[in-house]
């Protein structure tokens, strides 16, 4: 269960975020944000219909990259995408805001929760990103894994994975869910295993200065909050910075089990956003960085 604030800590926070939050600047990026959306998303809906997997996966990248400068999201990109496809992508997940900044990044659809679907907003995005949506019950797991194996072997389009199976409060990593990695004992048509690549994500820095504990909650959406007051704050804050780090990419076949490979990829990206938060991001032997925006 996550730890939450005292209530004198909550009222530090609060004060501190009506200082900083500026209304104005929120009002830009929504507007900002719903023109990129109204400008690309025509085009992107039109590509998955039509069942074009490459292009629709180049304007979504095109989109949230403009996404990212307009919501002031910086981001530390350390590693190199692994350039196999199809691929799973492993990470951990602390905010709505983790599409954005992997979708920047990776031409790949999103596995999420079948009650994403439903929310405002987000399930637009979600089912135009031709998100694979799936239900967390034993006996639908059959259907859930063919329907994800479609998708990668079939369709040869990559996928996004969360093995906690929600968000938490960005200072940390849940344990991994080692039954949603079972889509890692498909074999591609080659007979060649899956590659799986873990990445890390760190929300870091917030305005050019380290962010605290108490900051990480305004970006990380978790728990019961809210998600309109949780967005219309998050947008009237400053520039944030996002560390990413993609890690050497791995094989069932390396481990033996789905349970190895979860403890696996769960160990490199925990240390990796350990290291982030504690400013020694970069210290794996990664192949390259870049600074985006």
């Amino acid at each position: 269960m996550t730890d939450r604030p005292s209530t004198e800590t909550e009222a530090d926070g609060l004060s501190q975020t009506k200082a900083m939050h500026r209304p104005v600047t929120a009002v830009l990026r929504l507007c900002a944000f719903v023109l990129w959306m109204l400008a690309l998303v025509p085009a992107v809906a039109l590509l998955g219909a039509s069942g074009l997997v490459g292009p629709c996966r180049s304007v979504a990248l095109f989109f949230w990259r403009g996404a990212v400068h307009i919501l002031g999201i910086r981001l530390i990109v350390r590693g190199t995408p692994c350039p196999d496809r199809p691929l799973l992508f492993v990470a951990n997940h602390a905010s709505y805001l983790d599409i954005a900044v992997i979708g920047a990044l990776v031409p790949a659809a999103f596995v999420a929760k079948q009650e994403v679907g439903q929310w405002p907003g987000i399930g637009f995005l979600a089912k135009l990103g031709r998100t694979v949506f799936i239900e967390r019950r034993a006996r639908r797991s059959k259907v859930q894994k063919d329907l994800m194996i479609g998708r990668l072997l079939e369709l040869g389009e990559s996928l996004v994975l969360f093995p906690e199976g929600t968000s938490n409060d960005g200072n940390r990593v849940l344990p991994f869910k080692s039954a949603l990695l079972s889509v890692a004992e498909a074999r591609l048509p080659d007979g060649r295993p899956l590659p799986v690549q873990p990445l890390s994500l760190a929300y870091t820095h917030l305005g050019g200065l380290p962010m605290g504990r108490g900051w990480r909650p305004y970006y990380a959406w978790y728990g019961d909050m809210e998600l309109a007051p949780h967005l219309w704050t998050m947008l009237g804050l400053g520039r944030v910075t996002v560390e990413v780090d993609f890690y050497p990419a791995v094989t069932l076949d390396q481990f033996g089990s789905r349970k190895a490979l979860a403890d696996h990829c769960h160990d490199v990206i925990r240390r990796g956003v350990v290291d982030a938060l504690a400013g020694r991001g970069g210290q794996a032997p990664l192949t390259g960085s870049v600074t985006v925006g």
